[in-house]
Parts: structure tokens; sequence; C-alpha cells
């Protein structure tokens, strides 16, 4: 009768299921030292991004080289190209443009010739932790492209493993706190609220993917919830409770490490490219 009292799931099976078999499958293909040794837990501060830079496209290179080094793919030949500006919406203060085309936040492509590009959004570089959350779902999907193994699911998942991969990475609070924006603007003529989305998880399910990596690294919350929005923290800490009493982690600890990555670029998902 008490069970009434036990907390709700965080996320739905399905959902908590789907976590941990790319959780299995990443520390499968892409774990050992790689993972317990040398990945950590990527901050937005200063001692992570410390570059002091002049121009739109100088601040978008100097953050994806970072970005690279701290996912491990510094040595990762790739192509950065911005995207053409959006078109303004807003053609007066009262008159706006419906079902106007915009950009993807970024993009990842292999061509013919095998190069790699991965593109961004001008727009994008506005807000640090969108870019950084970008450009970690771009790398993610460039590093998931080489496995010989497809992720949970098939190639159709392949969006949102790679969301949970960024994670895996390091990149967990950005991909939390850049999944769902809501804020208010004043302008001369004008004053309202927006919000904008970004990746393919949930907030929530973001959340989760940064408590299994908390638990494998064996990070403490408060490391992580320092920099996390207000609004997730609850979140994380009910997630870490969870993760605990599953039997989980023990699972994805015991996984053996079996690299089999190779130069798999070629394959039709990548040379169609993949965008976020």
């Amino acid at each position: 009768m008490f069970g009434i009292f036990e907390s709700k799931p965080i996320l739905s099976v399905e959902d908590t299921e789907f976590q941990i078999a790319t959780f299995k499958w990443l520390l499968k293909h892409f774990g050992g030292d790689d993972f317990y040794q040398d990945s950590k837990l990527v901050l937005p501060t200063k001692d992570f991004f410390p570059s002091k830079v002049n121009n739109i496209e100088e601040a978008a290179n100097e953050t994806f080289l970072a970005v690279k080094e701290y996912a491990g793919m510094l040595d990762w030949p790739c192509k950065l190209k911005p995207q053409e500006d959006e078109v303004d919406v807003r053609v007066s203060p009262t008159i706006a443009i419906q079902n106007a085309p915009q950009n993807p936040l970024g993009t990842f492509e292999v061509k013919e010739s095998e190069e790699v590009v991965i593109t961004y959004s001008p727009s994008a570089v506005k807000s640090p932790v969108q870019l950084v959350a970008t450009f970690a779902h771009e790398l993610a999907h460039y590093l998931t492209a080489t496995c010989t193994e497809e992720p949970p699911g098939g190639w159709d998942n392949w969006e949102f493993a790679t969301d949970i991969t960024a994670t895996f990475l390091g990149f967990g609070i950005f991909m939390a706190n850049s999944a769902f924006n809501f804020r208010q603007f004043s302008e001369i003529d004008s004053q309202g609220w927006s919000y904008s989305r970004s990746g393919y998880l949930s907030e929530t399910e973001h959340v989760y993917a940064l408590a299994i990596f908390l638990h494998l690294k064996n990070i403490p919350f408060d490391s992580a919830a320092h920099h996390l929005k207000p609004s997730l923290r609850k979140t994380l800490k009910r997630s870490l409770k969870e993760l605990s009493k599953s039997g989980c982690i023990e699972e994805l600890l015991a996984i053996k490490y079996e690299p089999s990555a190779y130069n798999k670029l070629s394959q039709q998902d990548a040379v169609n490219g993949a965008s976020v």
C-alpha cells in the first residue's frame, strides 16, 4: 500500500532503456582510458574558455578548437564554415513573415572527397553556451559516424544518440542548459517573450544523461549543479538517486571496451549530412 508514496520515474521505461543502451554502446566502442581517465566535465567558465576575440568568426573558431580539444578530437580533420545569415522575419514592429526558413544551429556532412565539413549559424555565436552545445553535437556526429555498429534502435535514432554522445564527451551541462530557452525581450518599438529549442532530447533527458556521466566518472553533484540552470538542479539530484538504486551504473561499469571504430564516413547517412 505504501507504493503510492514512491517517486514517479523521471523518464519513461522506453527512454531510460534507450539512454542506458546508448551509454553501453558508447562505452563499448569509445570507452576505456579515453573516457575514464582523459574525459572531463566541461564547465562554462573562463578556465575552460578563456580566449578574448574580436569578431564573430574568430569567436566561433576559438570555441570550436576548444570543444575539439575537450572532446579528444583535436587532430580529427574537418573544416568549420559559417552558414549564410538568416532571413529577418520582422519587417516592422507589428508584422512578421510567417513560415520563413531558418537555418539549423549546425550541420555535419562528409563530402564525396571525404572532406568533413561542420557548419554553424552565426546567430548561435551570440549564445556561447548554445554554440558549445552545437559544436559538441556535430563532433559527436563525427565520432559516432566512424562506428562499426549502429546505435541502439538503428541509424534512425542517430540524432538522439548523438545528443547523448555529446554528454558522454563531457558537454552535458551545455546540452542541458541550451535545450530550452525562454526569455523576455524589450526593444524601442516592441516587447514580449520568446523561446528556442536546440538538440533532440528534452531538458529532462539531457539531465538524466548528465547524471549517468557523473556516476560513471564519480563526479559529485555539486560540481555540476553549480553550473546548471537552477530549475534543473532538482531533476539532476533525483536522477542521481534513481540511478543509484537501479543498478544500471554497475551494468555500465562492467561494459568491456572493444574498440572497433574505423573510417566509415562514406556511409550514406554521413554523406547526406546531419543537422541540429
